[in-house]
């Protein structure tokens, strides 16, 4: 103990704790003077390839799976690239369902040039308008008329001849013919001038009834071919009729149709819609004809099934891209069944339910034909028959708009629309979890979704990237009418982003919580009535985050203040270390140190891993306390074996406890327990260790600082307090000012090491020494004592297994 030197490693300076910006580099006097620019670009390359790919690979297969975490603006940054990208893009035509006459389960689909199909329909409603309007008032016309009556007068000329013909054959053989309001032919003898009637039939002598009756049926003969002849004119005159009134028909859709036709005959598919519709108008002429308001309340105005006559000349404008400019991009956020693939929808009439093809209703995928789909994979899964949907409409090329039915249900009657071609680039946002879930439990996603645009956390820190983070805190004041920031207020927000990321050398792309950070400092500063946002507002507005969150950190720390959690930040003692961890509740962090300790003796029990035992401690836990058995075997069990007994434990820890990054304090009280050295308490120890020796990085290091300083802090700082942390940590330091101050004040210190060895230098004073040729270390090491100690406690365990 008495070989207390200057120990190898130094402190670290106030300047290497965090990055900080000068002010006075930052080009830009405030936020307001920065130019407008997207930088997402040079942020995230590989995401922009990815997506510049798919934009030029035409196709169903090459879709995009944007892979990111929650909070990195995935949504943001795929719109802002795709907005422009698709505003230059060709605008995609519209689609119109229209009733199909030839089979009226099964609506046709058109396509049309962007903007006609709602020309479309507004023509064609308006020609039928006219035309239900101008058949019947043309029925009324003087010219129609007169045609009518010359046709009438024409066969009613021929039936009274007939009827002459019918009446004088009658006479002639002495009978009576008359013709009921039913058209039942009667014949009656005419006997001494007289008709005879039914009654006086029966009174005439049976030789006159025989001969009566032959003639009468012979009469009959031949009068009936005459009455075949009136039947025959009757139907002649009904057919002349309807054939009038369809050459009238057809004059009025020749006159108010024929611009509909010429105006949109060059689209395909309407010629022959077209020809069928005049084709049905014609053949159903007696529809246009006025009803009698006699009768208008007992005749049914409607097909059966509730589809009025009239509905299936409408025209159903499914996709309307009229006002589109460019591609469209549409984000689906609740993709249901019926909102991403459509559906065909129902009307009640009369407690009935009822469709037709005008209540076929676009979906998502449809809307965005042509363009891009943007889906939010967890809002996707939730609904397995989007998801199934989808797959299916991607690997047939076209949509089928079809009525979910489930296995046990009776499938009622419904339409079969035809299908719509597809055209499109789905875009899924999603974690990289979710990705590699899909990637091996289903084989169809890789085939339709090859891009992957893989978004990176943070970028490499340096005047380039720092220029860009200016662009991006530029346009997040203007888009969120922020104050302007001033040039104190950006640099601040750029060290921000290095300790959202943890590294000095690096810049969040949390863009989110960048963005949070400024509307809130936006907010204090008016709050304060100030025009700008400085860096004090911005220092507030951290502070005033950490405070809403930090409830339970308090409550830890006033654990500690009252020494209800034991940890002590002077003096020293043997198996005794201070070691760091970090604890999330929420969307919070807290680092909070813990006392390590350690204890040895005779037996064969080898080293007890308390939390393990307890099954507290995690796999990755349980493989740090393997191997600092792996350590004490590399240095002390060359030339004997370790034979001892002992536990590690974590004091007043009652929770679960995972990671390996306490491993390193672990095996210091281990080592001052074998070697009866103590440990200064006024310096905590976190990181990991290697079989060789060497202290490897762990994450939260600045959490676990701040935790450790605030402890101090509390009770006051004694100038000899500090924290041991592995030098591949500095980097990742990017600590609150306060303690940058105390640091460069000598009032606390932060220790970089590389090995276990730099470590124990620190902890105890005493150097660990290195194994010479003799197989011996060093007198006066730390590592001496511990071989020794280690070979006493062996030579006892075998005598008291001899005494045994």
């Amino acid at each position: 103990m008495s070989n207390t030197v200057t120990p190898p490693v130094k402190g670290l300076r106030g300047d290497r704790l965090r990055a900080a910006t000068d002010p006075a580099r930052i080009p830009f006097a405030t936020s307001a003077d920065i130019p407008q620019r997207n930088v997402h670009a040079k942020f995230q390359p590989r995401a922009i390839q990815a997506l510049s790919l798919a934009l030029e690979i035409k196709g169903n297969e090459h879709n995009v799976y944007v892979s990111g975490e929650p909070n990195m603006g995935r949504t943001y940054f795929l719109m802002s690239f795709l907005k422009p990208a698709a505003a230059r893009a060709e605008t995609p035509c519209d689609w119109v369902y229209l009733y199909n006459f030839e089979d009226n389960d099964s609506p046709i689909a058109v396509r049309m040039p962007a903007g006609q199909g709602r020309k479309f329909k507004q023509a064609q409603h308006k020609a039928m308008a006219h035309i239900r309007q101008e058949i019947p008032a043309r029925f009324e016309k003087e010219a129609f008329q007169k045609k009518h009556e010359r046709m009438v007068k024409k066969y009613n000329l021929k039936r009274e001849e007939l009827f002459s013909r019918m009446d004088a054959t009658a006479e002639k053989e002495s009978f009576s013919l008359s013709l009921d309001e039913e058209g039942v032919l009667t014949l009656s003898p005419i006997v001494d001038g007289q008709v005879v009637s039914d009654k006086d039939f029966e009174t005439l002598s049976p030789s006159l009834r025989k001969k009566l009756k032959a003639k009468g049926e012979e009469l009959l003969a031949g009068v009936s071919a005459i009455l075949r002849k009136i039947n025959q004119n009757e139907a002649d005159m009904r057919q002349s009729e309807v054939d009038l009134q369809r050459e009238a028909a057809k004059a009025v859709l020749d006159e108010s149709f024929a611009k509909v036709v010429e105006r949109f005959k060059v689209v395909d598919g309407l010629p022959e819609y077209f020809q069928a519709l005049q084709d049905e108008v014609i053949d159903n002429v007696d529809q246009f004809m006025p009803r009698d308001n006699a009768l208008a309340g007992l005749l049914p105005e409607s097909a059966p099934g509730g589809e009025d006559f009239f509905t299936r000349f409408e025209v159903n404008l499914f996709v309307d891209n009229g006002k589109t400019k460019g591609a469209p991009v549409v984000v689906e956020d609740h993709p249901t069944a019926f909102n991403l693939l459509g559906s065909i929808e129902r009307e009640a009439e009369m407690g009935a339910l009822y469709t037709d093809f005008t209540l076929i209703k676009a979906g998502a995928i449809h809307r965005a034909n042509g363009g891009f789909l943007v889906l939010n994979i967890e809002d996707l899964l939730s609904n397995p028959n989007s998801w199934e949907g989808l797959l299916r409409a991607l690997r047939s090329g076209h949509s089928r708009i079809e009525d979910p039915v489930d296995p046990d249900q009776v499938r009622a009657r419904t339409l079969q629309p035809a299908p719509v071609d597809l055209r499109l680039k789905v875009v899924l946002i999603g974690t990289e979890e979710h990705y590699e879930i899909l990637l091996y439990n289903d084989d169809r996603f890789d085939k339709f979704f090859k891009l992957k645009a893989h978004m990176q956390h943070a970028a490499t820190r340096n005047a380039a990237n720092i220029r860009n983070y200016l662009h991006v805190i530029g346009q997040i004041a203007v888009e969120s009418e922020l104050l302007p920031f001033t040039r104190d207020a950006m640099a601040g927000l750029v060290d921000f982003g290095s300790r959202l990321v943890e590294d000095q050398k690096r810049l969040s792309l949390y863009i989110p919580l960048l963005r949070e950070r400024m509307v809130e400092a936006s907010a204090l500063a008016r709050m304060a009535g100030r025009s700008e946002v400085g860096s004090a507002d911005l220092t507030a507005a951290v502070a005033a985050k950490d405070y809403r969150v930090n409830l339970y950190e308090e409550e830890f720390m006033t654990e500690y203040d009252r020494q209800v959690i034991k940890v002590q930040t002077t003096g020293q003692a043997v198996g005794l270390a201070n070691g760091l961890s970090v604890t999330q509740f929420g969307d919070y962090e807290i680092g909070l140190p813990h006392q390590i300790s350690c204890t040895v003796g005779v037996g064969h029990g080898g080293i007890l891993d308390l939390e393990r035992e307890a099954q507290l401690g995690g796999p990755i836990h349980t493989k740090g306390m393997m191997i600092i058995k792996s350590y004490l075997v590399r240095l002390f069990a060359q030339d004997k074996p370790i034979v001892l007994t002992g536990s590690l434990c974590f004091e007043q820890s009652y929770a679960g406890i995972e990671g390996d990054s306490a491993s390193g304090a672990e095996l210091a009280s281990l080592l001052s327990a074998l070697s009866g050295v103590p440990i200064n308490l006024s310096r905590a120890f976190t990181g990991a260790v290697s079989q060789s020796g060497a202290v490897m990085a762990v994450g939260g290091v600045n959490r676990k600082v701040e935790g450790f300083f605030e402890v101090c802090r509390r009770r006051k700082l004694t100038g000899r307090q500090g924290v041991i942390l592995p030098a591949d940590n500095v980097v990742n330091l990017m600590l609150k000012d306060e303690i940058v101050k105390a640091v460069d004040e000598g009032r606390f210190h932060i220790f970089p090491v590389s090995t276990i060895e730099e470590a124990m230098f620190l902890l105890t004073g005493m150097r660990c020494g290195v194994r010479g040729k003799n197989g011996q270390y060093p007198t006066g090491t730390l590592y001496r004592l511990v071989d020794t100690r280690l070979a006493e406690l062996t030579r006892l365990a075998v005598a008291a297994e001899g005494r045994k």
